[in-house]
């Protein structure tokens, strides 16, 4: 019996964990040795180490029982889920889930693509973009219900051209590009258009992840004389609660940019996604943004040129997914029912057991419209024509 029934759900937001060659194994021969290789276990291994995990787990996903424990699904985590990094298990995942469908993430490679597209060798930027891509394609085609989400490096207004064609037509569903300021331009730049243009004539949303903004905030604000605090895996290299109050700086400052600057109004059909980013902040954000409309427009040609209010933009091009801790249903009722996406983080530790259960105690107050808007017509927006089309999971 799937883990999710009664309704249509989408996935917004799941991932692969690579393993260590994932980009070298996607490039050509004259970048496999540049490439760096990837992961550093985040399921409790010691600091430093480069063991690769997948190795270790191998012998359990060879094991057709191992595979078939359906009340797992959800508990088991990061090299130890079904289909984590086996593609040809993906699909026996996605049964056992019930989901119609997730937009699929890398998990490693973000930071370093990121740290690439700050660095100053823009060849090697690109070839790791390209690189990500294809494996991330090769991944999801076993199945149409995978949606993979690719990478386009903002860092040269005409290669980001090039890179976002590239990543279509190899078959990328998502766009990704970091959460915060390209090095030398702002992502509003209008030579990265040509970007959004593509992606609009595609269909094909962009998207910003967490771990795609480089550093959330000064380690600084960790020096406080106090011991270390662990995080969600027992170590300290990912999100504790100060980490946590610094997630949506970056995608509130790149969004609020692109809309008034009138990406948004230039591109009407084009749809965005903030995803594993949170979204209690959304509410106070969007009237944050038409403050700044009613109080800079007089003076700024740019405001006055906009088609509506600021907040508008947001309801009808933007989405974002909530974490399953988040009070859903205040989200909904404050920011408008058009806006949240369900999402899972499969297979990643962030997600929690039972995230439907959460999601489900935070929207008793949800209408069924506003229900089927966050399980599933929501990213039916976000998605258009590349979401597949299916029934309704079994009650």
């Amino acid at each position: 019996m799937p883990y999710a029934q009664g309704r249509i759900y989408h996935d917004a937001d799941a991932h692969i964990m690579e393993l260590p060659d994932f980009l070298r194994d996607n490039t050509p021969s004259t970048w496999r040795d540049r490439l760096p290789r990837l992961g550093v276990s985040a399921i409790g291994d010691e600091a430093g180490s480069n063991m690769d995990w997948a190795q270790m787990t191998c012998p359990l996903h060879l094991d057709p029982e191992y595979r078939a424990a359906e009340e797992e699904v959800t508990i088991r985590k990061n090299y130890y889920a079904v289909g984590s990094f086996e593609r040809d298990h993906r699909s026996q995942a996605l049964n056992q889930l019930g989901f119609a469908s997730q937009l699929v993430f890398s998990t490693w490679s973000a930071a370093e693509l990121v740290k690439a597209e700050h660095g100053d060798d823009v060849d090697f930027a690109y070839a790791m973009a390209d690189a990500h891509n294809r494996g991330m394609v090769e991944f999801c085609s076993v199945d149409r219900r995978l949606l993979p989400v690719g990478y386009v490096s903002l860092m040269d207004v005409d290669r980001a051209a090039e890179n976002a064609r590239s990543a279509i037509a190899m078959g990328c569903k998502a766009l990704m590009i970091a959460s915060y300021c390209p090095k030398d331009h702002s992502p509003s730049h209008v030579g990265l258009d040509r970007v959004w243009a593509q992606a609009q004539e595609a269909g094909v949303p962009v998207v910003t992840h967490v771990g795609g903004g480089g550093v959330l905030l000064s380690p600084k604000y960790f020096v406080n004389g106090l011991p270390p605090v662990p995080d969600f895996h027992g170590g300290a290299e990912n999100f504790r609660s100060v980490d946590y109050m610094a997630i949506p700086h970056n995608p509130m400052q790149t969004m609020a940019t692109l809309i008034l600057d009138g990406v948004l109004d230039r591109f009407p059909r084009l749809q965005w996604g903030i995803i594993e980013q949170g979204a209690s902040w959304l509410p106070g954000w969007m009237r944050y943004l038409d403050s700044a409309f009613d109080a800079f427009r007089r003076n700024e040609e740019r405001l006055q040129n906009l088609s509506m209010r600021p907040s508008d933009f947001v309801r009808r091009q933007v989405k974002a997914t909530p974490y399953p801790h988040e009070d859903t249903g205040w989200i909904i009722r404050e920011s408008g029912p058009d806006i949240c996406l369900f999402s899972s983080d499969y297979p990643h530790v962030e997600g929690g057991r039972n995230p439907l259960k959460r999601f489900a105690e935070s929207t008793q107050s949800c209408t069924d419209e506003e229900l089927e808007r966050f399980y599933a017509g929501n990213m039916a927006d976000l998605m258009g024509p590349h979401l597949p089309s299916v029934a309704p999971a079994a009650a």
